[in-house]
């Protein structure tokens, strides 16, 4: 167990989320549920429970310091890893394994988003131990993958093969965000899983991958190497982490690596990567509208996500499948339907109208 280690990937913005993921505010650190728990909070607690607090290390921008100090007080400075500037998932993952192998060069590690939600935690757990135990001596590079329900287009898709050790397929093909037609066709084969972004595999493996498939991401973190766990790895990494490409760890290494298996599992999960997904798995009225936070009287209107400040009311009339959301000083109105815009109005606000609105 003490080999163990958990990356938690907090960077992100969550523009999909906007307004209510701003970008001094991002999704991760929000308490969607009123549990008391921000998405990010959650993510901690889940893996507190499968290896030691200590090995569980966060990576973030340095513009969340205040924010991640906040929510997980408990971290020490040596668990937070700043970067200067965002630059995907590839990069991230491997300053990540340099430092991790420069503590312990046996770790076996998960690598899990900050915003995901997982409603089968104790299925959870006993998945992410089994893929732990699988990769400690493999070269397998493994990532789980969600068995489907709908024909989902907002998410990745990957193709099992052969059987390698029960749940645990050989990966056929990865495919990006397919349209409905080609979604409805991957759920009816039975082949296809969600691509859920979680991965697990030994620091060796992931790293001779890196030097394979990256070796200029490589070269870049091994050149530190003698300044992990030192006061000066942030400085060398401010120095030279925005020299590493935009690539995420999919395009870079899953796409291309030798041995690439998927662990098939179903625990309750989503990702919660665009208001569409939230509406999904919430509680829904008897005309199929969704209300968080605040109150709401609908009449002849049905499919809506409503989303205010506690202690509003909003009422709508005449309306079917559209997203509601007001939170600080924006309100959005936007067909549920046409979600993916929501990125392009973030940018639109953002040059006509400046920061105060994003």
């Amino acid at each position: 167990m003490g080999n163990n280690y958990c990356v938690i990937m907090g960077g992100g913005i969550g523009s999909r989320f906007w307004p209510f993921s701003r970008t001094h505010l991002p999704k991760q650190f929000l308490d969607f549920f009123g549990t008391g728990r921000s998405l990010l909070q959650m993510t901690y607690d889940r893996f507190a429970k499968i290896l030691p607090k200590e090995n569980i290390i966060i990576v973030t921008n340095e513009g969340y310091a205040g924010l991640i100090k906040e929510q997980l007080p408990e971290l020490s400075d040596a668990q937070i890893l700043f970067e200067p500037q965002r630059r995907n998932t590839a990069p991230c993952i491997a300053w990540a394994s340099y430092h991790i192998r420069s503590k312990n060069p046996n770790a076996n590690i998960v690598v899990a988003p900050s915003d995901h939600l997982i409603l089968n935690e104790e299925e959870f757990v006993n998945t992410i131990q089994n893929g732990l135990n699988f990769v400690k001596d493999k070269k397998t590079l493994l990532t789980l993958g969600m068995t489907p329900n709908r024909p989902e287009t907002g998410y990745g898709y990957i193709q099992i093969g052969e059987e390698v050790k029960g749940n645990i397929k050989k990966v056929k093909t990865f495919t990006e965000k397919p349209n409905l037609e080609l979604a409805k066709v991957f759920l009816q084969t039975g082949e296809f899983f969600w691509n859920s972004g979680i991965f697990l595999w030994n620091v060796n493996s992931i790293i001779s991958e890196f030097e394979r498939q990256l070796p200029d991401v490589a070269e870049i973190f091994a050149a530190g190497n003698n300044a992990y766990n030192t006061p000066e790895e942030q400085e060398f990494i401010d120095l030279n982490f925005p020299a590493c490409p935009n690539i995420s760890i999919d395009y870079g290494i899953m796409e291309k690596a030798e041995e690439v298996a998927v662990l098939c599992a179903e625990f309750g999960w989503s990702d919660l990567g665009t208001w569409g997904s939230l509406y999904d798995i919430s509680p829904k009225d008897a005309d199929a509208n969704v209300t968080l936070k605040c109150e709401s009287l609908t009449y002849d209107s049905k499919s809506n996500m409503i989303v205010l400040p506690k202690g509003k009311l909003a009422v709508v009339q005449g309306l079917e499948g559209y997203i509601i959301v007001e939170s600080d000083n924006v309100l959005l109105i936007c067909k549920k339907d046409d979600e993916q815009r929501i990125r392009q109005f973030v940018v639109d606000t953002q040059m006509k109208l400046g920061e105060e609105y994003v």
